[in-house]
């Protein structure tokens, strides 16, 4: 199929094959940004739980350094919390609240726009069956013009199949993603749990960090 051709049934459907290039755009980004958040994001969290696991090498000046250079992670936002010498020093129980609260401000960035890649993921398909009834409509309003029948029938036929498999792919490309970032951010959050209860645990190292 020729650029030409293409273009053509992509003028004839009604806007519904463009529509569909602004959703695989939209789907695009949303999957590419996401990724790349949330890969940077695992990458520092391993780093955060490594440097927390070794208390006897652990000191406040490593500790700050990290934090300054990570401070917009989610993640780095409960040592942030914790290097506060009032929250470090709580009982146990009122320092698992302080650091859940902070989780739990924190994961809503964590999907940030993935609501979008879902629903297109819905409406590609559907956009896809509307596009397909729109070319079935074209192709039987050839039969009117007995001259040009057979070249509108094929013509509105190929704009339906187009539209069908173009619903179909942007949507299995959208599904795969987002089972992607959604299992990337379930190990996010057990990330920061794990930190979390790791800080709890030593909340007395970080009460006599020098």
């Amino acid at each position: 199929m020729t650029a030409d051709v293409f273009l053509r049934l992509a003028n004839e459907s009604g806007g519904v094959i463009y529509m569909m290039f602004i959703f695989l755009f939209v789907a695009l980004y949303v999957i590419i940004e996401r990724l790349k958040f949330l890969v940077d994001m695992n990458k520092v969290g391993i780093q955060l739980i490594i440097l927390i696991q070794n208390p006897n090498k652990l000191k406040k000046g490593d500790l700050l350094q990290f934090q300054n250079n990570y401070s917009d992670i989610p993640a780095v936002q409960l040592l942030t919390a914790v290097m506060d010498k009032n929250i470090a020093s709580l009982p146990r129980e009122e320092l698992d609240g302080e650091l859940e609260e902070v989780i739990m401000h924190a994961v809503p960035r964590l999907d940030r726009g993935v609501w979008i890649l879902d629903t297109i993921i819905t409406l590609a398909p559907l956009l896809g069956l509307f596009g397909t009834i729109v070319g079935m409509f074209n192709a039987m309003s050839g039969l009117v013009d007995l001259q040009n029948s057979a070249m509108q029938i094929s013509s509105g036929i190929a704009e339906a199949l187009i539209s069908t498999a173009f619903g179909l792919i942007i949507a299995m490309i959208g599904l795969s993603f987002f089972n992607n970032i959604n299992s990337r951010i379930r190990l996010l959050v057990h990330h920061m749990e794990t930190l979390k209860v790791m800080i709890v645990n030593r909340r007395q190292m970080f009460v006599n960090l020098d």
